[in-house]
């Protein structure tokens, strides 16, 4: 009988470690899905390879799916939005015509 029982918590422990193994190295794209990420395939498929090289390159993923977000995209805040830099470039960009033509007349 404890041959038995000895068979079911070896067996358990194997799937328990197999599955946690799998649900640890998803936690990335999960990640990346939630923060609506460009790359979200690109990490996905990665921490598959990262299960052939013995999650060597997991903490990468990890950062690679932190980085983004859908409200501010790459950047560290969201004062400086792409749309409000490319703004100020063509305002500025206007003066300085402007600054060049009065110089030439």
């Amino acid at each position: 009988m404890l041959d038995y029982v000895a068979l079911f918590i070896l067996i358990f422990a194997v799937l328990a470690v197999f599955y946690g193994v799998i649900v640890i190295h998803d936690i990335p794209y999960e990640i990346a899905k939630h923060r609506n990420h460009p790359h979200q395939d690109a990490i996905h498929i990665a921490g598959w390879v990262s299960l052939m090289t013995l999650h060597v390159i997991w903490p990468f993923l990890w950062i690679w799916a932190s980085l983004y977000r859908d409200d501010r995209g790459w950047g560290f805040s969201g004062q400086d939005s792409p749309g409000a830099q490319l703004a100020e470039l063509q305002t500025r960009l206007a003066a300085l015509e402007k600054q060049f033509t009065a110089k030439e007349q």
